[in-house]
């Protein structure tokens, strides 16, 4: 073995044995659209065999990329790095902060953290790069950082591209005079931060503030008190373990746990937060989750009250409303819709100067004065509870249904390899775009308007849309449809997609 071999990445060493102790083991699919994730530690469900994507050394040697990039890019080569609750997160971390070291890098160590706290503190150190290490709502085994060098941004395609090439290219370089800096206090500035934002409410108001043993349950409990509310705690004591279920706002068990929660504490809401803490979910008062593209709805709403002129980004795969609602109209909101992934609305709502932007998904981003620009559940926890005190004769449920009734499908899927998928993609795009200019109908309707930003986002003559888009990380294509008028033209623009798609033969069942 020569001195050199920890810097050559291999992608098959195999766990349990002499050579994974000390060579780097990197998965190059780890490397994904917006950030890195990878299996530290599993289990062959074939053969019971261990089955790592990446190693501790790998580990070093990613961060030893990072700093590597970091120089290229120009910046001064400061990095906050932190670390969720998981068991080995904190190894995955000691790691990194080895490899950022040799690269030259003054590391600022914030100890056990949030993703936003992470990102709070580049603000309050004054420091352009960042380096979280999560796996958010993964099993456990899963490892992943989130990564930025411009606050309040983090890494897209193009730098993601340009870590993987140095990394797994053998591009490092070691410099000197890397050095390693704690800041113990970071958790206590991040909350009192969140409390100055959050205020104090003039209503009272009972929340189950659910965390799914994850590493928001150190944080969000103790804001929503500071703001005067009554919390109910579910499974806000962090355990690596998650002895009930993963914490996922957009998964269904924590969602219905959410909403019994509601109906056994007669809660006024319920918001629940991801592993990382950079999501948030919302069950109402009768204890019906309400999607997190109508939750935006209603915060640009309150925002757009308080903002006159108000603009906002959405993602693609988001209702019409944001572009339809009546009431976003009276008060002059405009809306943009950008492609789907937490990086890009991120980065396009910073651009256009974006009061905030929303994903599906649930990552919201508020930028000042009602937030720094960054994805934080809390923050968006904070937003809802000022939303229902600026209506004090309203309740969660009143809130919902007093929006536009719509109906959609939900967020579905087909497979579709990798190196195909964004190919099938044009192909729907012309088939869509010649229909649109012949004036033949999709499904009983000519087409109004297209949207070719991120796939393809038609929209026909009642306000009835649908999508098709590429998974930015699985061999998928990701199809969306919804209606204004009825449930009926929501199935028939599903069927004409689902019809053209069986076209296909790169494309699986629409599932």
């Amino acid at each position: 073995m020569s001195a050199t071999d920890w810097l050559t990445p291999r992608a098959d060493i195999a766990p349990n044995t002499p050579d994974y102790e000390v060579l780097p083991l990197v998965k190059p699919t780890g490397f994904r659209e917006y950030d890195a994730r990878w299996l530290f530690f599993g289990e062959d469900k074939a053969t019971g065999a261990p089955v790592s994507e990446i190693n501790l050394p790998g580990v070093r040697l990613l961060g030893l990329g990072l700093g590597t990039l970091l120089f290229e890019l120009g910046v001064k080569p400061h990095v906050v790095v932190g670390h969720d609750y998981r068991s080995y997160s904190g190894q995955i971390k000691q790691a990194l902060i080895t490899g950022l070291m040799a690269a030259g890098c003054t590391v600022h160590d914030i100890g056990l953290a949030l993703s936003p706290m992470a990102y709070f503190a580049q603000f309050a150190l004054n420091v352009p790069g960042v380096a979280m290490v999560t796996a958010s709502h993964n099993d456990n085994g899963w490892t992943g950082v989130k990564m930025g060098a411009q606050p309040p941004l983090t890494f897209g395609p193009d730098e993601m591209a340009r870590l993987k090439d140095i990394v797994l290219n053998g591009r490092v370089e070691m410099r000197e005079g890397g050095r390693l800096v704690f800041h113990p206090d970071m958790r206590r500035r991040y909350i009192d931060d969140l409390i100055r934002r959050g205020g104090r409410l003039k209503r009272n108001l009972k929340v189950v503030c659910a965390c799914g043993n994850g590493t928001a349950g150190l944080f969000a409990p103790d804001v929503l008190r500071a703001m005067g509310a009554e919390v109910v705690e579910l499974h806000c004591r962090p355990d690596h373990s998650f002895p009930h279920y993963n914490p996922n706002p957009e998964a269904r068990e924590m969602l219905d746990d959410m909403a019994r929660a509601v109906r056994e504490s007669g809660a006024d809401l319920a918001l629940g937060f991801d592993g990382d803490g950079d999501r948030c979910g919302v069950v109402d008062d009768e204890g019906e989750e309400i999607f997190a593209d109508k939750i935006g709805v209603l915060i640009a709403r309150d925002l757009a009250r308080r903002f006159p002129g108000a603009k906002f980004v959405v993602d693609v795969k988001s209702t019409g409303l944001f572009a339809t609602d009546p009431e976003l109209g009276r008060l002059g909101a405009r809306t943009e819709y950008f492609k789907t992934g937490h990086s890009y609305i991120k980065r396009r709502t910073t651009e256009i100067g974006a009061i905030a932007g929303f994903e599906k998904s649930g990552h919201f981003f508020f930028r000042p004065p009602v937030g720094l620009g960054y994805d934080d559940g809390i923050v968006s926890a904070i937003a809802v509870l000022h939303m229902l005190d600026a209506a004090p004769d309203m309740r969660m449920a009143d809130l919902k249904r007093a929006l536009p009734k719509t109906w959609a499908t939900d967020t579905l899927k087909a497979h579709c390899p990798d190196e195909e998928k964004y190919a099938v993609v044009e192909r729907v795009t012309a088939h869509y775009r010649a229909l649109a200019e012949s004036g033949e109908p999709v499904a009983g309707q000519r087409i109004v308007d297209m949207n070719t930003v991120n796939g393809v986002r038609f929209t026909l003559e009642d306000g009835t849309w649908g999508l098709v888009r590429a998974s930015s990380n699985a061999p998928e294509l990701v199809v969306v449809c919804e209606s204004p008028a009825s449930e009926q033209a929501r199935d028939a623009t599903l069927a004409h997609i689902r019809e053209m798609l069986q076209d296909l033969p790169q494309a699986g069942p629409l599932g």
